[in-house]
């Protein structure tokens, strides 16, 4: 690749995780002739969480997200519940956004979210909506729980479209792609975190300069993701309707976890060959019948998992190890064989350690209820696994607990969009 594209990568990347006015400016210079689509607010899908008809696709059909994307993390000023003046200042900010970009990933998608201490300002319960507070889901792990009251999501292909959003948000400027900004979400809430991220072929591979990252750089070019193979898979995703909430007053949202793991990858490609990644990510059953090539861009629309769903008993003794995706996947069909869970996930360098960036993975999931992702995740833990066979311990050949630890994760409910701001719990 010229090096020219990498130091514009490297503008547009550096200049969504720093996020300052001069971050927005940079991006702008780059590509001052090139400015994004306009949006018809009146051609919004009613689903906030509507992006797949609207983003790149492969050749196969799978869904490819928006290369640069930032999560906003915000509480309410007030004690108690939100007002209507409240109501309508942060829609007012939020519909500057539909005037002022369309609805894709040249444009811009978004969704506003709320977590279960937002609907606890309420004196009445949170109607039809199945979102407890978040706890622990192993016996291994001890994250920090999101609790802010709102989670705003940002992506698009455009590192100065995701800026110049969260600078209109946040009262960094006066208008965004020539819409003028008349409201901002901090009139009435304080952003407590920010974070950023990215995603698709090129990017981990320019940025695996990071903590928990070999220094060889292992990462592939061609791999959306740091542990070096594609993901999301079109037929094992779940649709944008299976996750859709079917009735009750949020009809038509969904559920959303997002979780923040960190990466500790030098075992990964330092001490396992090529098969035994396959094997610990897919499947013992993927290496011994050489089903991955590359990063996996072969296997087309359907990783394979289902083909060895039951098969993690026998490969643990055989093999001495498991894959995640197919622990995984044992919790995450329906009796029709359905996917359950839809899933979003991007890479970041945000944090920083004693002396660079730390590579981690923030991870969104999709699904009518939460208890549907508790399921999938503590099937993942494979603790069962463990009793198979002594080779298969808690974090050690048991797919890819060794090199991910859970940081941080939140639990919301992401309304549709015409209850997207500060809803009530029974609206």
């Amino acid at each position: 690749m010229p090096s020219s594209d990498w130091s514009r990568r490297d503008v547009l990347k550096a200049a969504v995780a720093t996020g300052s006015t001069a971050a927005l400016a940079a991006c702008l210079d780059l590509e001052p002739d090139k400015r994004p689509l306009r949006g018809s607010p009146a051609s919004k899908p009613a689903r906030q969480h509507a992006w797949n008809d609207h983003v790149r696709a492969d050749n196969h059909g799978n869904v490819e997200l928006p290369r640069h994307q930032t999560l906003l993390y915000l509480s309410l000023d007030r004690d108690g519940q939100p007002t209507e003046s409240d109501r309508e200042t942060v829609e007012r900010a939020l519909a500057v956004l539909d005037e002022a970009y369309e609805w894709s990933s040249d444009g811009l998608l978004f969704s506003v979210a709320y977590s279960p201490a937002y609907f606890e300002r309420f004196d009445s319960a949170l109607s039809g909506v199945d979102l407890p507070q978040p706890e622990p889901l192993s016996p291994f792990e001890d994250p920090v729980f999101d609790t802010q009251d709102v989670l705003v999501h940002l992506a698009s292909d455009r590192a100065d479209v995701v800026l110049e959003a969260e600078h209109a948000l946040t009262g960094g400027n006066d208008e965004a792609n020539g819409v003028g900004v008349d409201a901002a979400l901090i009139d009435v809430l304080s952003v407590d975190s920010r974070r950023t991220g990215f995603v698709g072929a090129g990017m981990p591979a320019e940025h695996q300069d990071a903590a928990g990252i070999p220094g060889s750089k292992p990462v592939p070019e061609k791999s959306p993701l740091f542990m070096g193979f594609t993901a999301g898979f079109r037929e094992n995703q779940a649709t944008e309707d299976y996750v859709t909430i079917q009735s009750g007053p949020f009809a038509g949202g969904t559920t959303k976890v997002v979780s923040n793991l960190r990466q500790r990858l030098d075992d990964w490609y330092g001490e396992q060959n090529y098969d035994e990644r396959v094997m610990e990510l897919f499947s013992p059953g993927h290496a011994a019948d050489g089903f991955v090539e590359g990063v996996g861009n072969n296997l087309g629309a359907n990783s394979r998992v289902d083909d060895y769903v039951d098969d993690v008993e026998d490969h643990a003794h055989e093999h001495g190890r498991v894959g995640h995706a197919q622990k995984a996947a044992r919790a995450n069909r329906d009796s029709d064989g359905n996917v359950r869970v839809l899933r979003r996930h991007f890479e970041s360098t945000d944090d920083i350690g004693s002396d660079r960036a730390v590579a981690s993975l923030h991870f969104p999931s999709l699904q009518r209820e939460i208890s549907t992702f508790e399921d999938v995740r503590r099937a993942m833990n494979g603790t069962d696994v463990t009793e198979v066979t002594p080779a298969v311990r808690q974090r050690v050949n048991n797919g890819l607990l060794e090199y991910i630890f859970v940081r941080r994760r939140g639990y919301f409910l992401v309304p549709p969009r015409a209850l997207r701001a500060l809803p009530e719990p029974s609206p």
